[in-house]
């Protein structure tokens, strides 16, 4: 059976297209992108990845 690992991670505005990049290079898949829990502005990305 597939294990997976999880990260949340915060998007900065004007640098989401990098920070996405930067994780998938890294093995992550993005998973969901919602609002903030206390700035609706800033979003935060789900990312997971199958665990080593």
């Amino acid at each position: 059976m597939t294990k997976w690992e999880y990260a949340t991670v915060p998007l900065l505005v004007h640098a989401t297209k990098q920070i996405l990049d930067t994780w998938g290079e890294d093995g992550w898949e993005l998973i969901q992108c919602v609002p903030g829990p206390n700035n609706p502005e800033q979003l935060v990305a789900y990312m997971k990845r199958e665990k080593a």
